[in-house]
């Protein structure tokens, strides 16, 4: 498809940034430059590894959106950038191959074993949209993904030690939990267009009473796994997200449309991630 003639550089780069999933781009982001601070890293260090993540989340967001720009547009989604034209789906392309090569540079410069457990990531999420997501194991790349986070951190730490366990579990339970939440809202339009993951083959419903699982587990594996007592704060995050896990499954029988499972799953997402973030001395 060509660009419209009144899309100019501007709308073609504002086009390109929405392509890369701002949203959960910046987010990962974030969370992970944040735990690499908490666990010791310094001003340079945490630059490296937001450069590393930014990048590579960048290239998957760009990746996902030149596989699936045939799919958007018989859909009619005109709110994907390249369905509408602006960018091109090579431009797009591009820019997926280029910030993973900036990715590759960053993450090795975080050491070789850090970089080695981040590409891993990546390249688990590049996977998953070519082809993983239409499958029954749609949950491992995120899996892995998130469960290597921690290991990217402590890794490029002097001495490189290797992640605590509860850190790598609570992080693959995280993952698993984000995917079947993002997946909750288009559960209907991926099995019109044949994608048939682990959340779609199982259906909306069903999917609304799994998602809480993988994240309440995350939540208790965050409060008891970690050395020493639980402490007020980790109770207390652990009964706000057995509310919302319980809050979640009574909307199981909600309307198709309901964005009420999303919404209390997210807030289980985000105490479990404020947990990992309290522990992140304890990484090291």
């Amino acid at each position: 498809m060509a660009v419209d003639a009144g899309a100019g550089t501007g709308g073609v780069a504002w086009g390109l940034v929405k392509a890369s999933h701002p949203e959960p781009t910046v987010a990962v982001t974030v969370l992970v430059t944040a735990l690499a601070g908490a666990s010791g890293r310094g001003a340079g260090g945490c630059g490296l590894v937001a450069a590393a993540v930014l990048s590579g989340q960048a290239s998957v967001g760009w990746c996902n959106d030149v596989v699936d720009v045939e799919r958007d547009r018989a859909a009619g989604r005109t709110d994907k950038p390249l369905a509408a034209g602006a960018p091109t789906r090579g431009m797009a392309a591009a820019a997926a191959a280029g910030a993973l090569a900036v990715c590759v540079v960053a993450s090795l410069a975080c050491g070789l074993a850090a970089g080695a457990a981040h590409l891993t990531g990546v390249a688990a999420a590049w996977a998953y949209n070519l082809g993983v997501k239409r499958t029954a194991l749609s949950w491992l790349p995120y899996a892995v993904g998130f469960g290597l986070l921690p290991a990217f951190v402590t890794l490029g730490l002097p001495g490189h030690p290797g992640p605590p366990g509860w850190a790598v579990a609570a992080g693959a339970l995280l993952g698993v939990g984000a995917h079947v939440t993002n997946v909750l809202p288009d559960i209907d339009a991926d099995l019109a267009a044949g994608v048939r993951g682990l959340p779609q083959r199982i259906g909306r419903r069903r999917g609304r009473l799994l998602a809480p699982v993988p994240l309440l587990a995350a939540a208790a594996v965050l409060v008891f796994g970690p050395p020493g007592p639980a402490g007020r704060a980790g109770w207390a995050a652990l009964a706000v997200t057995g509310v919302l896990a319980v809050a979640t499954v009574r909307t199981a029988g909600a309307g198709p449309h309901s964005r009420l499972p999303f919404l209390t799953t997210l807030a289980m997402a985000v105490t479990a991630v404020t947990l990992l973030l309290l522990h992140g001395d304890a990484l090291a």
